[in-house]
């Protein structure tokens, strides 16, 4: 690794680098000939860590907003989150219910939620060309619309075939959820922040996922199970009222900086105010629009009359639906980190529906005989185990890899956040086991909730680490391959949904824990190698890295 003092100028934050608009335009400073991922944090004069990227010279580029503008947006995101994977996972506290009131049985709702799951695995790759293509806003407000007349139906629904229907239709619109948000993450936080953000997002998905099931057996019982579906349309009604009105759009959409010739004399003066209507002026700025003309100047000062546009476009680029949708599996097996993180999550997934699926069933057998609202309560021990789990993968992340960067000549490796990963592979299996071998014994309630929250613990800790792997590694196409990512994920759920009865049938519940957990740890280990070699990978990648981007812009 070449020291700082051999570093040419464009590596070293607060540089002189040449006044040419390549430069200038850069999204980092690091070198072509360094891997995707490798980038100097440097240090500010106060002894913080310099940001990285690099905020870009466009007026309304999101890094450049101040922190409530950020704080507010991530807010209306996270809440969205929450709300999607509460709608996609409360409903299996109600399936005792569902059998009793409308004679559905567990072989159709088992067979609706593999078809919820399958729904999310294709949703990713209509929903993110979209919104790469036409911006954020587009796809959160119509899913959102999309979530609110699903949940109202599923409050009147009264057949199995308008259950399997609402499900898959809520996984084809709900796949967003696991993409959009790192998209945001990705558009409005340096790297130093995002584990934390990957945190406080993975939190969301917990209470969504862990918590709302809680509340919503409450309500099951004391007001019945169409009053769930209720109360998450007012909630998702409110969400949406929310996104119209206060989601700002993060996705850049301005002139190229390319087209415009700058000078080192109209870049030394003031350029804009991002937070108004209007742009500060001065001698060099006013000669500076003259320059480019009033319509280019339109569009690069685009800021409060332009964030809340339904549709963003990017001037010039035309949707490719066809090319996107080969990069996504050009991604997913040409790629290393991709393919890391695709089986990661996907195995979390699956085995997450593993546990829920026979908890929903076994749990309300001898001897538990749990009914809606103990059940529910049997999901505060996954959501305690995911809070912690969060806090390790997120800001202790952050922390811990920076601590590892400036012991490395301040030069960031994505692979140092790995290490945060290994208490999540120890972790899953044997949550999965403890959870299993417990439930199929027939001990004390308690013991298996300890095996949940040790699962919860490390699919959080595993979950938050990989995703801001992937970020930091290929964070200019985070969105296409975060596609492939939620493909592999929801796929493995969906295959092992539909054949975990017959898995049981075959080797017994006790066994097919056995298998599951070792399953489970076959595919956390690659963590291993992952951290070894991760690096001699990235460099493999480059060009075509470097390609995907140039065909992009």
């Amino acid at each position: 690794m070449p020291s700082a003092q051999s570093l040419p100028p464009a590596y070293v934050i607060g540089a002189h680098a040449p006044h040419n608009i390549a430069s200038l335009v850069s999204n980092s400073d690091v070198d072509h000939n360094w891997p995707p991922g490798t980038v100097r944090i440097g240090e500010a004069q106060n002894g913080s860590i310099s940001h990285e990227p690099k905020a870009s010279l466009e007026p309304n580029n999101p890094l450049k907003w101040s922190k409530p503008r950020k704080g507010v947006n991530f807010a209306i995101a996270c809440f969205y989150a929450l709300m999607q994977f509460t709608f996609l996972d409360i409903g299996t506290m109600i399936w005792t219910q569902l059998n009793t009131e409308l004679g559905i049985s567990i072989e159709i709702m088992n067979a609706s939620f593999g078809a919820n799951t399958a729904g999310l695995a294709i949703g990713c790759f209509v929903l993110v060309p979209i919104a790469l293509n036409y911006g954020r806003r587009i796809v959160y407000i119509s899913t959102t619309a999309i979530q609110f007349a699903l949940a109202v139906w599923q409050a009147k629904m009264t057949t199995a075939v308008e259950l399997i229907m609402i499900n898959i239709i809520s996984g084809l619109v709900g796949a967003a959820a696991e993409v959009l948000v790192q998209m945001t993450i990705k558009d409005i936080f340096f790297l130093h922040q995002r584990a934390t953000a990957n945190g406080i997002y993975i939190i969301m998905v917990a209470t969504g996922t862990f918590l709302a099931p809680v509340a919503a057996g409450y309500s099951a019982v004391a007001q019945g199970w169409r009053w769930i579906w209720w109360w998450c349309a007012i909630f998702i009604g409110v969400n949406l009222v929310v996104f119209i009105f206060l989601y700002e759009e993060t996705k850049s959409a301005c002139v190229p900086l390319t087209a415009i010739e700058f000078t080192p004399e109209t870049l030394s003066g003031p350029v804009d105010n991002f937070d108004s209507k209007e742009p500060r002026r001065s001698p060099r700025h006013a000669s500076t629009v003259d320059h480019i003309g009033q319509t280019q100047h339109a569009r690069i000062l685009r800021t409060s009359r332009w964030r809340l546009a339904l549709i963003t476009r990017t001037p010039g680029r035309s949707i490719r639906f066809l090319y996107l949708f080969r990069r996504f599996f050009v991604l997913l097996f040409t790629f290393p980190a991709v393919t890391y993180t695709a089986v990661i999550y996907g195995a979390i997934l699956a085995w997450f529906a593993v546990i829920l699926s026979t908890m929903s069933v076994y749990f309300t057998y001898e001897p538990y005989n749990f009914n809606d609202t103990g059940l529910g309560l049997l999901n505060l021990a996954p959501f305690a185990g995911s809070v912690l789990g969060a806090l390790c993968g997120g800001p202790l992340n952050d922390w811990f890899s920076m601590k590892l960067a400036r012991r490395n000549s301040e030069i960031f490796e994505p692979e140092m956040r790995l290490w945060m990963a290994l208490p999540g592979v120890a972790a899953t299996p044997a949550g999965i086991w403890l959870f299993g071998f417990t439930m199929a014994e027939g001990l004390p309630w308690i013991v298996p909730c300890v095996g949940m929250a040790l699962f919860g613990f490390g699919a959080a800790v595993i979950g938050d680490t990989s995703l801001t792997y992937l970020t930091d590694c290929y964070a200019d196409i985070v969105g296409d391959a975060l596609v492939s990512v939620a493909f592999v994920r929801n796929a493995f759920a969906t295959i092992v949904v539909i054949v975990l009865q017959p898995w049981i049938d075959a080797m017994g519940l006790r066994g097919m824990f056995i298998t599951a957990g070792c399953l489970a740890l076959a595919t956390l280990l690659p963590t291993v190698p992952m951290i070894i070699w991760g690096k001699k990978m990235r460099i493999k990648t480059a060009k075509r890295y470097n390609a995907m981007i140039n065909a992009k812009n």
